[in-house]
């Protein structure tokens, strides 16, 4: 999968998106009592530096990868700050798709039919993951997984949906890593770096983890958060340069 980063004008929307005054808007429209207390949490300001925004690593597994045709399994979160990952916080939950399990699935994720046998259906789980991730700004590594797969599963169960910002450490990837091919390098048809998570660690010296486990992926994620910003940002760059909305 080829992954465009966003652009400088795109960047600059961000920047100017006013989240705080967004959410006391949602609030106000919010017609299921979990989302709009969501809402009412907030979220920090888009000029806050890094340093001081509380954060949560979040990661799904899923039966594939298309929101409107597959299903959450597993969930993971896991509650940090720039300067620590906090893992006495953190929360893992099994779901029972609504869309079956496929062989290719239970391979990438190793969670099997027995797995989820007596897991709950999400609805159950809405409530103390919203919990979880209130006041909080979301760091995956995708952005095209853990929102969608959300937003379907909510608008699925309560009839609306939730919207936020989030910061995604493959598209910051994307930026230093994906910024076009050089003449040479097309020549010489040389693969463009890999952005996965895996990938993406190596090159910070990070520790290998095995993947696919949601609680492992979320904390490789937010592990790999920490050193993007130490290597190419500092504690005072302002949220708003580095989530997308």
């Amino acid at each position: 999968m080829f992954y465009l980063a966003p652009g400088e004008t795109e960047r600059k929307q961000r920047q100017n998106l006013d989240w705080q005054k967004r959410y006391q808007q949602l609030a106000n429209k919010a017609k299921s009592p979990l989302l709009k207390r969501y809402y009412e949490a907030g979220i920090t300001a888009a000029s806050t530096p890094i340093s001081d925004v509380p954060l949560v690593a979040v990661d799904f597994e899923t039966t594939g990868l298309d929101a409107k045709q597959h299903s959450i399994v597993s969930i993971a979160v896991v509650p940090m700050t720039l300067s620590r990952i906090q893992l006495a916080g953190a929360q893992q939950w099994m779901v029972k798709p609504k869309h079956e399990l496929t062989e290719e699935s239970i391979t990438i994720h190793g969670i099997t039919h027995s797995a989820i046998a007596s897991a709950p259906d999400l609805e159950t789980i809405i409530e103390p993951l919203l919990e979880a991730v209130a006041g909080k700004v979301w760091v995956v590594h995708y952005n095209g997984v853990e929102r969608p797969f959300l937003q379907a599963g909510l608008l699925d169960r309560l009839a609306e949906t939730l919207h936020f910002p989030l910061i995604d450490t493959m598209e910051i990837e994307a930026r230093f890593h994906r910024q076009g091919q050089s003449l040479w390098d097309k020549l010489l048809r040389r693969k463009p770096l890999s952005i996965r998570l895996g990938d993406s660690r190596t090159r910070y010296n990070l520790p290998y983890y095995a993947p696919h486990d949601a609680l492992t992926d979320a904390l490789a994620c937010g592990e790999l958060f920490q050193a993007q910003v130490a290597h190419h940002f500092s504690a005072d760059t302002p949220l708003g340069e580095l989530w997308l909305p």
